[in-house]
């Protein structure tokens, strides 16, 4: 395949896959800005609660990793109606954990936010947003693998177009709960929540016409159930080590200060923001690679590899001049405190400079995936957490407050864990063991 060809099959599908995940962050942007002229202390429970939220659909979020590269393979292959079907198969095993995981939740709450030891105030705050947020788990779970059964099948475009309204909805529905209604953090939750659940419905007539045109069955396959769940276990280990840096992080912000978890919120949320963005390419790769195995056309997943790399470093030069250059004043527009956006500058900063290596550990995640080298994400994962963890005790030890203590705790997490996944994730693939060809 001659190169330009190539990169136009990139462009066709990281365009509208950047937009959708530029569009899902901006869901807890929304909550974060409405929520933070609120005051610091609705903004620290949010912080708090959605360290919970990010970790549980974090957890979960190998219904989408493993949906597409099992979809792109078959494709690949040119068998449609099994591409469809073994997706279809993942949307119901989605349903039903998160049935599961939003009733075991909501009762959970009290309990998941005492675990961050936060102020009385802090707590009750969380706990308000938490319960609520729980029930939309089950949606968020679907849609997750809804987009993944379509990126195997190559299409990012209508999740553009679901993720662009459902990011609408939830900004009307928040300012009129919030604001309108005057139901405060709270509101926030019940409008994400209810935007959740249409964009299922949209989903849902998408897929059930995808299901009509191939002949696949809309009903659950049990054997293709079990097959989904046994896939995504590899997957799930994997990101379990993610979020245990993810809430280790955050216990650390707690255990600064106030200010610093509410800061450390704002900083982590343009970090996701960010990494929604950088990992359009990512998609790209994971689709293009599954395809190419499920074909047997290793020559061409090698030059998706070696393309993808290359834009995910100079895209991540992009966006970290775009962080450094608004870091002055994003603080403000998240909190309306130049105090408070003071506190944060320096350690946007830090995540600026940290981007380009982003771009290519997110690229080289997803390239893995798209393989199917699950195994080795689960192992390396685990090892990634050797050297971040005590650097991270290092700061808890420490306690530096103010710009200076959120500044140190940003280079452990965007610097060394970060560089951490680049090694480990970089030796997998200058070597051959994850290339399997075949659906």
């Amino acid at each position: 395949m001659p190169a330009p060809t190539l990169n136009r099959e990139i462009l066709r599908l990281a365009v509208p896959a950047l937009g959708a995940l530029v569009a899902e962050p901006m869901f807890l942007i929304v909550d974060a800005a409405l929520i933070g002229h609120l005051g610091v202390v609705p903004l620290a429970g949010l912080g708090i609660a959605s360290a919970v939220l990010q970790t549980i659909i974090g957890l979960m979020v190998f219904l989408a990793y493993s949906t597409t590269p099992a979809v792109a393979r078959r494709f690949g292959a040119g068998d449609t109606h099994s591409a469809v079907s073994v997706g279809i198969d993942g949307l119901w095993l989605a349903l039903g954990l998160g049935a599961v995981l939003a009733l075991v939740g909501s009762l959970a709450t009290p309990m998941l936010v005492g675990l961050f030891d936060p102020t009385t105030a802090v707590a009750e705050q969380a706990v308000a947003y938490l319960g609520l947020s729980m029930w939309g788990l089950p949606a968020m779970l679907i849609v997750f693998a809804a987009t993944g059964l379509l990126r195997g099948m190559q299409d990012t475009v209508t999740p553009l177009w679901i993720a662009g309204l459902g990011f609408a909805a939830n900004a009307l529905l928040n300012w009129l709960f919030i604001y309108g209604f005057g139901w405060g953090i709270a509101g926030s939750a019940a409008g994400t929540v209810a935007a959740q659940w249409g964009m299922v419905a949209a989903y849902a007539v998408v897929i059930g016409r995808l299901a009509r045109r191939h002949s696949a069955s809309v009903l659950p396959q049990r054997d293709g159930v079990r097959g989904s769940a046994r896939s995504g276990g590899w997957l799930f280990l994997r990101t379990v080590s993610l979020r245990v840096a993810l809430l280790v992080t955050v216990a650390v912000a707690t255990a600064i200060g106030t200010e610093e978890l509410a800061g450390w919120q704002v900083a982590f949320t343009i970090f996701s923001t960010a990494a929604f963005a950088l990992d359009a390419l990512a998609i790209a790769a994971q689709a293009l690679i599954g395809r190419g195995l499920g074909a047997g056309d290793e020559p061409f997943v090698r030059r998706v590899l070696g393309r993808t790399v290359a834009w995910g470093i100079w895209f991540g030069v992009i966006v970290g001049v775009v962080i450094a250059a608004l870091s002055g004043v994003i603080g403000v527009a998240f909190t309306g405190d130049p105090e408070v956006a003071a506190l944060i500058q320096p350690a946007l900063l830090v995540l600026a400079v940290a981007q380009p290596v982003c771009g290519v550990v997110f690229v080289l995640d997803r390239v893995l995936m798209g393989a199917g080298d699950a195994k080795y994400l689960a192992i390396v994962g685990a090892v990634n957490l050797v050297p971040y963890l005590p650097a991270l005790i290092v700061v808890w030890l420490l306690l530096p407050a103010g710009a200076a203590g959120l500044a140190w705790l940003a280079v452990c997490f965007f610097g060394v864990y970060m560089l951490a996944r680049l090694v480990t994730l970089g030796l997998r693939v200058r070597r051959s063991e994850w290339l399997t060809v075949g659906a």
